[in-house]
């Protein structure tokens, strides 16, 4: 195993901070990803009061490689978890609220009218909060994803997480050009939308395949792109195969930029939803 960097140390969080977010959240029997996926970034954001929401539960139905959260049957969706979505939305004084969910390959429609309804709810109590949802790709089910896009959300984010060679060993439930349609689906269906990808990186992609993927991204109508670096959750993950240097995460966010995406958010500690306000102010200035 390759030892990590020096630019890959972060600080503990704060044990108060993450005991009152913890409660809080346990409170409203509502999961989060951060604490789901070991996110980095966890002490950082719960510090700053703000979360990435995660609803249908926390077991997922894919067995990604790469991804920490829990893999196996699901239990039946909550049914009162939008309005404790919403009320959770409230408590933490979210200017911007960012939902994400396990893939539930078991519902019909993906878990898309779940979704809907949180949004919904989210809206009818918090009307100030704009909001972003970070999909599944409802396994290419259009009705699904329609029910998304006319819940209206100010970003719909769908992360096509690696390069198209790659997917066999990353991400074997899952289809690059499946991911790169669903993306292109919205931004046709609804341009007033902003449409959101991300990509990990030190998975032993090539740099021509990662600037394969943006123009793919691109040509899909991403307007907003993430990149981050790679960190295995455990030993039975895949492994790192690289740890990418800050100054290769400043030549492709240069990249990208220059390619035309609308606002770029590249890093070793970038995740999908950090700091994702951020990148829907730069459109509201």
């Amino acid at each position: 195993m390759i030892a990590k960097p020096e630019w890959l140390v972060v600080k503990a969080p704060n044990a108060q901070v993450l005991a009152e977010m913890e409660n809080l959240f346990k409170d409203l029997s509502l999961e989060t990803v951060c604490q789901n996926a070991h996110c980095p970034n966890l002490g950082e954001c719960f510090n700053a009061k703000t979360a990435t929401l995660m609803i249908l539960g926390n077991i997922c139905t894919r067995r990604c490689g790469f991804c920490a959260v829990a893999k196996g049957i699901p239990f039946p969706a909550n049914q009162d978890e939008p309005l404790q979505v919403a009320k959770a939305v409230g408590k933490l004084g979210l200017k911007h609220a960012v939902i994400t969910s396990v893939t539930r390959d078991d519902l019909s429609d993906g878990g898309s009218g779940h979704f809907a309804q949180t949004i919904s709810n989210i809206r009818a109590l918090n009307p100030t909060t704009t909001i972003e949802a970070l999909i599944p790709d409802f396994q290419g089910n259009a009705a699904a994803l329609k029910k998304v896009i006319e819940a209206k959300p100010e970003i719909i984010n769908h992360n096509i997480e690696t390069v198209g060679r790659l997917y066999a060993g990353v991400r074997p439930q899952a289809s690059y050009e499946r991911s790169l349609k669903l993306l292109e689906t919205i931004k046709s269906s609804s341009p007033e939308i902003f449409t959101k990808s991300g990509i990990m990186l030190g998975l032993g992609e090539t740099g021509t395949e990662v600037i394969e993927a943006f123009r793919n991204l691109q040509q899909a109508g991403c307007d907003i792109l993430t990149i981050g670096q790679y960190l295995c959750p455990s030993k039975q993950h895949i492994p790192v195969n690289e740890y990418i240097p800050p100054e290769k995460f400043a030549y492709y966010k240069l990249a990208a930029q220059e390619m035309g995406f609308r606002y770029v958010a590249s890093g070793p500690f970038v995740r999908s939803s950090y700091k994702a306000h951020e990148g829907l102010e730069h459109f509201l200035k």
